[in-house]
């Protein structure tokens, strides 16, 4: 088969059925192939950083496969860096195929279209590689199906990007297809057994001594690394309180009884940091120790009561164990903690229900306050809730989310407009796994980053809620400096009329709205009509332009960088 049917052949193995990304010449022979390709669908985007942007979020919420993009050489493969560079910080794994010249012009060096004139063809794949866990350029047809099995393999088993460059003629280049009978490696090499036994006797050790105040506290590694289910098994075979981080919301149930709320250091409301950081043990699954997860670095965990947890290595206490990885371990290690006397310690230390009150404010202005615990009323069962950086990210982590809902943000790379694009590819995934509804928040300075690719949503037949939060510009700027300063200034656009523009032009697709008061937007959110989400539905909420969420408020109170 064509090397570039090969390739196809290998990302539908990893889950993709979705590939993302825009046409340009250089690729154009390989978009033949995949349009004509019957296991996945060609989804085009109005740009490739968008493009980028929703590869990571379809594979956010597909966890244990991959997402996809497609770019041109050069232009097009530029244009996605950011993208790219956003799903390596946050442990996202993204294959990025380029179209590359072919064997002869690479030879040759003429003066192309989308080089540099100067006749350095592979400075656009060393640029890539500084993003990319793994990369390689296919242009040696005898090795091609090996490469794009190595890369491809990383990209599974590390979370992180790769890089495949794909020369024009090589695409269609025909090879054996023996190796397809080979699944690509989904797992982590297994823990070495010994090593694997001390860590277990160790921690068992430290449970027994800490006499039921042992609390886990849950970060995002968890589900980079496919582990939520041996991480669910573990909390709830045991009853140990559980906490996440900002990263790690939703990775628990936070319908689960057992469930306390979000630890972000000295911003966590007093009750649940004091029940953290007094615990006898603390058990750290997956975490991802960046500023805005901790609080800005205000986390106050005694190493001398902590138990680290990761993807290929543990740590207890001072020592640590490379090579013992979660994924193994913590179904060996709930086996050893089977023990009926011990949960029954475990469930004697109450956890505090984690809710959020809606506040009695006696005016009709929409605060972050009241939004945010209003919202947290209208969310159902497996909802994918995308939450922009800014005042969304901080407002939506207050919500106590319901049982199956999932939350997306950008927490530690922060590129403003990320979510419009992620949007597009986590309501992808979400329909091919039959999840919720898809809701959107976003606010009116970092959806004039990307908004064309509510275009492509439509297109899709997708159907996702997005609330607007219109509070005349960069909010989140505001709080830290400049708060009436011009380059926090955004133009107002007419939101209710933007669907008009990006493809509902009788308007017989979309619905859009515009509230303004509590009461306003109370009636909305408790319509049926509106919580069906029957159709594509933009939001315009009109909010204060200095109102900002508690979290927000205390964290740039506590950010003395800023």
């Amino acid at each position: 088969m064509e090397i570039g049917v090969y390739l196809l052949h290998r990302l539908e193995e990893l889950g993709v059925r979705s590939f993302f990304g825009v046409p340009g010449d250089f690729n154009l022979g390989f978009l033949d192939l995949v349009d004509d390709y019957a296991g996945i669908d060609w989804v085009g985007n109005c740009n490739e950083l968008n493009a980028a942007y929703a590869a990571d979020g379809y594979a956010r919420i597909k966890t244990g496969s991959v997402g996809a993009v497609l770019t041109t050489y050069g232009v097009g493969e530029l244009s996605a860096i950011n993208g790219i560079a956003g799903a390596y910080a946050e442990i996202v794994p993204v294959v990025h195929v380029a179209g590359f010249p072919s064997l002869k012009e690479q030879e040759d060096k003429p003066l192309l279209h989308h080089t540099l004139g100067n006749g350095r063809y592979n400075v656009y794949a060393q640029a890539a590689e500084l993003f990319a866990h793994s990369h390689t350029i296919l242009n040696d047809p005898q090795t091609a199906a090996a490469e794009i099995d190595r890369v491809l393999s990383d990209c599974i088993l590390q979370s992180r990007p790769v890089y495949i460059a794909l020369p024009t003629d090589v695409t269609y280049i025909k090879i054996s297809h023996e190796r397809l009978s080979v699944p690509l490696p989904r797992l982590p090499v297994q823990n070495n057994g010994l090593g694997e036994a001390v860590v277990i006797e160790e921690i068992v050790k430290l449970v027994e001594q800490a006499q039921g105040d042992v609390v886990v506290l849950v970060d995002v590694g968890a589900v980079r690394y496919n582990a939520v289910e041996e991480v669910k098994a573990f909390v709830e075979t045991a009853g140990f309180a559980v906490y996440a981080s900002p990263m790690g919301k939703s990775v628990i149930s936070e319908a689960y009884e057992r469930y306390g709320g979000l630890y972000t250091g000295a911003t966590t409301r007093p009750e649940i940091k004091d029940k953290i950081e007094g615990a006898k043990l603390l058990i750290s699954i997956g975490a991802l120790k960046s500023d805005l997860n901790t609080g800005n670095f205000t986390t106050r965990l005694d190493v001398a009561r902590t138990v680290e947890l990761h993807h290929a290595s543990s740590k207890i206490k001072f020592s640590e164990y490379p090579g013992i990885g979660m994924k193994y371990l913590l179904p060996k290690l709930t086996s050893a903690l089977t023990s009926s006397s011990l949960k029954s310690l475990s469930l004697s230390i109450p956890v505090p229900k984690w809710t959020y009150p809606l506040p009695q404010e006696s005016d009709e202005i929409i605060s972050q306050a009241w939004l945010w615990a209003r919202i947290g009323k209208f969310l159902q069962p497996k909802d994918v809730v995308i939450a922009e950086t800014g005042t969304s990210a901080f407002g939506v982590l207050d919500i106590p989310f319901p049982d199956g809902a999932v939350f997306i943000s950008q927490i530690l790379w922060g590129s403003i407009g990320w979510t419009v694009g992620s949007t597009l590819g986590a309501a992808m995934a979400a329909r091919e796994k039959r999840l919720g509804r898809t809701i959107l928040f976003i606010g009116d300075g970092s959806i004039q980053l990307t908004v064309q690719e509510l275009s492509t949503m439509l297109r899709e037949g997708l159907k996702p809620i997005i609330f607007v939060l219109n509070n005349s510009g960069y909010t989140i700027e505001r709080a830290i400096r400049g708060e009436h300063r011009k380059y926090n200034d955004v133009v107002n656009w007419g939101w209710i009329h933007l669907m008009t523009a990006l493809g509902d032009v009788d308007g017989t697709q979309t619905r859009s709205y515009a509230v303004n008061t509590k009461v306003e937007i109370d009636a909305l959110l408790s319509s049926g009509a509106f919580s069906s989400a029957d159709v594509m539905q933009v939001v315009e909420i009109g909010m204060k332009m200095l109102d900002a969420p508690y979290a927000l408020k205390v964290g740039t109170a506590v950010g003395s960088q800023w």
